[in-house]
């Protein structure tokens, strides 16, 4: 198993400039790179504090680009509902030439209504967009000349530019949560998956199901799959906890804050048993995230206990992408945390079961 890190904004302009954030995020990752870490990676939202810094995570990656030289640099995830694969094609491609062959992309449905709504979007659209603008990008990246007729763009004899730097495209992942025609649809394409384990969920099952349907479709090998978690260690485990708890609670008061939509009476198909999780994430605290293993939060032995029991628990993964710097935590704890990990937890590992 592999280990990167993650951002994902939740920060009101009050707290904390763009400016400062981003140049803390980078840091963050370019120490992380001479630590070990094998990958960064950064999210697409909008309008809301809760991800809103970051509307175009491709921007943040070219920047990255410019700090790293080893680490795999990652979307997670682009939204194809919201953006023009015509657009994203040629972006992607950009980024591709200028990390040197480093992107891998992950896209999105996206699930919160308020950005549905603010692009005029119907979420009952949500599949069906995702899943062309993944085919047409794909096109895209693979093929010199395209000419595709879709229900939402038609592409005529057009070349992107500029060409990927890998060939034949970089790779893609799929982001999913909870719905398992995601998984199967990610492993029928051939795609790696990127999910976030929720504390009492399936994830076990779900990543069976996506692995299943990669070899049953033919592919090579079986499959990738990168998990989500928050961590934040500190030498005593009672202090990593009381000084983690305000910040990964409010993390998740954010989250159902942008998602309330589900909560109030809105509802679609491409989205079932979304009230029941956003119910869940609204009971959630940091006490429930650590017994589900969700959020690694405690000493370095009690984090190495953690890692040792992760397969039995979400079943085999090969990547474990950590949010280092969650909410407000401040920027110090921060390093220092992934510092400490890096140093006591990194070099151990899951036994495969």
């Amino acid at each position: 198993m592999e280990y990167g890190v993650q951002f994902f904004p939740d920060v009101k302009p009050e707290e904390k400039s763009a400016a400062r954030y981003f140049e803390e995020c980078l840091n963050i990752a370019e120490q992380a790179e001479s630590l070990g870490f094998t990958h960064g990676r950064m999210v697409e939202h909008y309008f809301h504090y809760y991800g809103g810094y970051s509307p175009n995570p491709l921007l943040f990656l070219a920047s990255l680009a410019q700090r790293t030289r080893k680490m795999r640099l990652i979307t997670g995830a682009l939204l194809p509902v919201f953006s023009n694969p015509l657009k994203m094609a040629g972006e992607i491609a950009m980024v591709d030439a200028l990390s040197n062959g480093r992107v891998d992309i992950g896209f999105a449905r996206a699930f919160l209504p308020h950005e549905f709504r603010r692009f005029g979007i119907s979420p009952n659209e949500s599949v069906r967009r995702f899943r062309e603008g993944i085919r047409q990008i794909d096109l895209l990246l693979r093929e010199d000349v395209v000419n595709d007729k879709g229900e939402f763009l038609t592409i005529e004899n057009t070349t992107s530019l500029p060409r990927p730097t890998q060939t034949p495209r970089p790779k893609f992942y799929v982001a999913a949560l909870n719905t398992p025609e995601s998984f199967e649809y990610a492993g029928q394409n051939g795609f790696s998956i990127m999910a976030i384990p929720i504390a009492g969920g399936r994830m076990r099952e779900l990543t069976k199901i996506y692995r299943d349907a990669w070899r049953a479709a033919g592919h090579p090998g079986d499959g990738e799959v990168m998990l989500a978690f928050h961590m934040y260690c500190e030498p005593d485990g009672d202090q990593a906890r009381a000084t983690a708890k305000p910040f990964i609670e409010g993390y998740f008061h954010s989250l159902v804050d942008a998602a309330s939509d589900w909560l109030s009476g809105t509802s679609s198909d491409d989205y079932p048993g979304y009230a029941n999780i956003m119910n869940k994430l609204k009971a959630t605290n940091m006490e429930n995230q650590i017994e589900g293993k969700s959020a690694w939060i405690g000493s370095p032995q009690e984090l190495r206990e953690t890692v040792a029991g992760l397969f039995d628990e979400f079943g085999p993964f090969e990547h474990a992408s950590l949010q280092i710097g969650f909410n407000m935590l401040p920027y110090d704890k921060a390093i220092a945390s992934m510092n400490l990990f890096a140093k006591e937890v990194m070099p151990f590992r899951p036994k495969h079961g």
